[in-house]
Formats: C-alpha cells, structure tokens, sequence
C-alpha cells in the first residue's frame, strides 16, 4: 500500500501528533517515513539558528523511529514552506503525506496554510492531522 510516508514537521504540537501517527502506520505497513524540515525563507534569523533548529527537530523523529523500528530518513532544506512540499514529496518518491494543521483564522490570512496548498498542489493522498 504505501511505502513512503512524508512527515513535514516543524516541530509544533500538531506536527507531532502527525509525526507519532506517521511512525505507528509506517511500523504497520513496512513503510519508510520521509521526515521534512523547511526552513523558512521568511523568517529574519539567522541561518545558522534555523538549520540548528531544523536538525534538532529531525533528530526528535529519527528518535521515535527508532523506538518503533522504522527507517526515518531525513530532508533539510531552505525555501518556502507552501511552494516546496510538492517538489520534496515528488524527490522524495513519497507516496502518502501525514501532517499536522493548525493555524486558522487571522493567522492563516496573514501566514496562508501549508496544509491547503499541500491539498490543492500535491497528486497523493494527504492526512491531515488536527
């Protein structure tokens, strides 16, 4: 069924929650999780800060995978996290994306929705996690 599940995370309570649903199916499955970090391009830190913060976060799930005995590779990358999710999940030869949704209101006015434009923009099935 699915082999590769892709996890974007940036390390938020619901990106957590997507990223312990992610591993238990994978361990069902005999699946791959394809954990993904996207330092934003936006943001005014520090890159150094942001890719300290990126791995820091990748390493939580590399973590749980291996607790749970599942292969989590791991992709770290600068750019936008709204226009990239399609091209990392095609890279990534996922075949399933599991990932937390959590903004709304004003805040997804001003920020958009990583999880709505991963809906309209990506060919495989999407969990959202809440």
């Amino acid at each position: 069924m699915f082999k590769r599940i892709m996890v974007p995370t940036d390390g938020s309570e619901q990106a957590q929650k997507a990223e312990d649903i992610a591993i238990e199916l994978a361990e069902k499955l005999g699946a791959r999780v394809v954990a993904v970090h996207i330092m934003d391009e936006k943001l005014i830190y520090p890159f150094e800060v942001l890719e300290e913060e990126g791995k820091s976060i990748l390493a939580k799930v590399q973590e749980k995978g291996k607790k749970r005995g599942v292969q989590v590779d791991e992709i770290l990358i600068y750019g936008n996290p709204i226009h990239d999710m399609k091209k990392i999940a095609e890279r990534s030869k996922a075949d399933l994306i599991i990932m937390g949704h959590g903004k709304s209101g004003f805040e997804k006015f001003l920020m958009g929705s990583v999880a709505e434009s991963t809906l309209k923009n990506v060919k495989i099935p999407v969990l959202i996690v809440k």
